[in-house]
């Protein structure tokens, strides 16, 4: 299921694993994590209840550079992030903003989504799914 805009991909794996596949696919790729922020743990501290979520911000430099050289804007989108969720206990959904989204959003040549499409095809894989553009 998926927005123009945002992907949302379910994953057949727990919340945790689902997070830990994800990173290590990152690191098999050479795909520099930036942050892994624990939302549900920062809420937690705020006195706040919050489902298992995580925010992964993660990039390659050597892609989003020329991003950033044509139009410096697209820095608000760039790292990348992946958005993993279980608001709903058993169900476990991965979400991300398209790469077509973030070009055409900052105005970009269409070519430029080479740059990102990389990023989620190795999201899909970690999930088993298939993911293009």
């Amino acid at each position: 299921m998926s927005s123009s805009s945002v992907v949302t991909l379910e994953s057949p794996y727990t919340f945790s694993d689902t997070v830990r596949r994800l990173l290590a696919a990152f690191a098999a790729k050479s795909i520099k994590v930036f942050a892994v922020i624990d939302q549900q743990a920062e809420a937690s501290a705020a006195r706040l209840a919050m489902p298992p979520t995580t925010l992964v911000i993660f990039g390659n430099p050597q892609a989003g550079t020329p991003l950033m050289l044509a139009n410096p804007q697209v820095g608000v989108d760039l790292p990348l992030k992946v958005l993993v969720s279980e608001a709903v206990p058993g169900q476990v959904v991965v979400c991300f903003t398209s790469a077509a989204t973030i070009v055409q959003r900052h105005g970009l040549p269409p070519e430029f989504v080479a740059n990102l499409a990389p990023a989620e095809r190795v999201i899909g894989a970690a999930l088993g799914k298939s993911v293009g553009v």
